[in-house]
């Protein structure tokens, strides 16, 4: 099309202006076509992030290692760093852990991994009384630079001992920076974030969500990128209700969301991002304006994060309620190891579309259904 128009004008053509104008047109057009695709959202798994984030921030900073079990041998994704770099320890989380923090008080930046969270209680009095209380009782004189990182709550039919959630647990303790990322912008965002931070973070993957696929922007591919800890993001504007969740469960959020709006209901769905500091400001605005609350999360009930996001909303905006908050939960018992017991046991779209429409008003009397 350009050379048509190069030619045309080159020959004479007796109306200059319209043939500059077609070519100044089809030039803005290409250039907005290549801008296009190379602004384009690529696609990565959230395994895929998870590796990108961790390799760039060990190739920037020297003082990065990694250390767990089968980091490094039997195909170790980082082993191109040498075995000073990537630590291959033992089964013993207490001893790694122990190790890792300490070396954290010396100036390093460890990267601990746990093969599931579950195991982090092995190593629990290192994760709270060793790092995250340190700086506090050295009156700010050591800084504890270290990220726990492993699956968190309820993979496929792993038994009671392996089906937990910690976000609360982590949660509820001072000292502790407690991330908790959903999509794999959000994995290599906080990643970098929690690696660079001075202060022990514990960074709560989800193991059946490490395959999936999600677009990152061009400006998350940069190694420069991170998420800021602390802030949530709205996932999907509404108006109706607001919807809370974090990790796996945003998903399902959003999905839920889906279906309310086709009958009418318009939900603003949270990813909270960072659960411990937790992005009340958010969260309170979001309610303010929809005047409904649904907290949507895996673990148990009691003490829970959608009960300490409920207090928030009490203490800071009971007045805009124009419903009871409503909690999606796992339920109060030890994961059943059956598929079946094990679904029931979780979170389903179905309880978040129930909960919704009852704050909405929208649910249907059992009297009227019998």
């Amino acid at each position: 099309m350009l050379s048509i128009l190069r030619r045309e004008a080159a020959a004479g053509c007796s109306d200059a202006v319209l043939l500059r104008e077609r070519l100044r047109r089809s030039c803005a057009a290409a250039t907005a076509r290549l801008r296009g695709y190379a602004t384009a959202a690529k696609e990565m798994t959230v395994r895929e992030a998870l590796n990108t984030a961790l390799d760039e921030e060990m190739s920037a900073d020297p003082r990065v290692f990694l250390m767990g079990e089968e980091v490094g041998e039997y195909q170790g994704a980082y082993k191109k760093f040498g075995p000073e770099r990537v630590v291959d320890t033992p089964i013993t989380e207490a001893g790694f852990t122990g190790i890792g923090v300490g070396a954290a008080y010396y100036g390093l930046r460890p990267v601990v991994e746990f093969m599931t969270f579950n195991f982090a209680m092995q190593a629990i009095d290192h994760i709270i009384n060793s790092a995250a209380k340190m700086n506090y009782m050295s009156a700010g004189n050591i800084s504890v630079p270290i990220v726990f990182r492993g699956p968190n709550g309820a993979a496929a039919g792993v038994g009671a001992q392996h089906s937990q959630c910690y976000a609360a647990w982590y949660g509820s303790c001072p000292g502790l920076k407690v991330l908790a990322p959903y999509s794999s912008e959000d994995a290599r965002g906080l990643l970098k974030a929690a690696i660079r931070d001075p202060d022990p973070v514990v960074f709560l993957e989800n193991e059946l969500i490490y395959g999936e696929r999600f677009p990152v922007s061009a400006e998350a591919l940069d190694s420069s990128f991170c998420l800021p800890i602390g802030k949530a993001k709205i996932e999907r504007e509404g108006k109706d209700v607001t919807i809370t969740a974090f990790s796996k469960m945003v998903g399902l959020s959003l999905e839920a969301a889906e279906i309310l709006a086709k009958e009418g209901i318009s939900a603003e769905v949270i990813n909270l991002l960072s659960i411990r500091p937790l992005d009340r400001p958010t969260i309170n605005a979001s309610v303010r304006k929809t005047s409904r609350l649904v907290t949507v999360e895996e673990g148990f009930p009691q003490h829970g994060v959608g009960a300490e996001i409920g207090m928030s909303i009490i203490e800071d905006s009971f007045g805009y309620l124009d419903a009871p908050i409503e909690r999606i939960t796992g339920a109060d018992v030890p994961m059943p190891y059956a598929a079946n017991l094990e679904r029931m046991a979780l979170p389903q779209i179905e309880d978040i579309v129930r909960a919704a429409k009852r704050v909405c008003h929208r649910s249907v009397p059992m009297a009227a259904t019998a």
